[in-house]
């Protein structure tokens, strides 16, 4: 190990100045910058975001903008390590909240970026995703994949709100962002279409042997298949292991998306559970019930619909405020782009 690199200072500034004019530098001086030993640089910090506090603001931002000009109505949530202006949760992962009220029609789009809808609150909201009119529930998660063209609107009454997540911080970096507008989608595929033939685990229609692989078959995951699938997983689960389950593609296995992953946990009654410490980044959004995050050093008292942002190789300890209720939470990381990476690292998790 190098403990003492030369410095920028140690150089003679013609030589600097040379350098810089042929856009070049020298690397010694700030390499451990870029490459420090033992553990990444974070600029990245736990952070909470409260709902009853922002509700309020959303609210106002659909009386202040008309959907006409803002074509996405979202308050993005900012890390504060990040600088709010980068519009970062984490440093791969975009986050905000967006209202849509009765009526409305967010047009139709498709960007580069990837991006899922997990459902906040309110009824009557849908996404249309290639053809396919998906219906929004409290707790679904709906993706929109890169170069898909999507669209939302309102039949109901009173505000719907979701959490959006997407991967643009990582293709935005890359020089990859932009968008298309387009008409409105016409639906061409039956109610349910995804969900029926794929909402039993460890099935799935007999035709998909021998065809093509679509890339994303599943879109719309109901926060009712879930809430019932993590009570089985409860059941038959040891007191010192996670209730955890992961949102796949049901055709591969794999994750959903190629960035991004997602999953859900379910923290039983006076369940204190420590997470494993990994190096992914992640958001936890609590779908259901109250508790305590430790994060790092940092100590956030959650309640329903907070999010809260995770660094990279943070020790994560979650607390269970109740001792007769399950609390649930969603999570998104960037644990599929890390592994891709072949940088992915992950210690175990211990629950009590």
């Amino acid at each position: 190990m190098t403990d003492h690199l030369g410095r920028l200072e140690d150089l003679p500034a013609e030589y600097l100045q040379d350098l810089r004019a042929q856009n070049t530098l020298p690397l010694w001086p700030s390499l451990r910058a870029v490459l420090p030993y033992g553990r990444p640089s974070r600029a990245t910090q736990p952070a909470h975001w409260r709902y009853l506090d922002i509700r309020p603001q959303l609210l106002r931002a659909g009386e202040l903008t008309p959907i006409e000009k803002a074509e996405r109505r979202v308050l993005v949530l900012c890390n504060p390590g990040l600088g709010l202006e980068t519009m970062r949760a984490t440093a791969t992962i975009y986050v905000g909240l967006q209202l849509i009220l009765p009526g409305e029609t967010a047009p139709n789009h498709r960007h580069t970026p990837s991006a899922i809808r997990f459902v906040v609150e309110g009824e009557g909201g849908f996404t249309v995703v290639d053809g396919e009119k998906l219906p929004m529930g409290k707790g679904d998660l709906i993706l929109t994949p890169p170069g898909v063209w999507h669209e939302h609107g309102h039949e109901g009454h009173g505000p719907v709100v979701w959490l959006d997540a997407l991967d643009l911080p990582l293709v935005y970096g890359i020089e990859a962002s932009y968008a298309i507008e387009g008409r409105p989608q016409a639906v061409d595929k039956p109610m349910g279409w995804g969900g029926a033939r794929f909402r039993n685990g460890g099935v799935v229609p007999y035709r998909s042997l021998d065809s093509t692989r679509e890339p994303y078959p599943m879109l719309r995951f109901a926060w009712r298949d879930v809430h019932r699938a993590l009570g089985e997983l409860a059941a038959v689960t040891p007191r010192d292991e996670a209730v955890q389950l992961a949102y796949v593609n049901p055709e591969t296995g794999r994750e959903c998306l190629a960035a991004l992953g997602f999953s859900a946990l379910q923290l039983r009654p006076g369940e204190e559970l420590r997470l494993p410490q990994r190096s992914a980044s992640a958001i936890l959004h609590v779908v259901e019930g109250a508790g305590t995050a430790l994060i790092d050093e940092a100590t956030h008292r959650f309640e329903t619909a907070d999010t809260l942002a995770v660094p990279t190789h943070a020790d994560v300890r979650l607390a269970n405020g109740s001792n007769t209720a399950s609390a649930y939470l969603f999570v998104v990381d960037d644990a599929p782009l890390q592994r891709k990476l072949g940088i992915y690292e992950s210690h175990s998790c211990i629950a009590r």
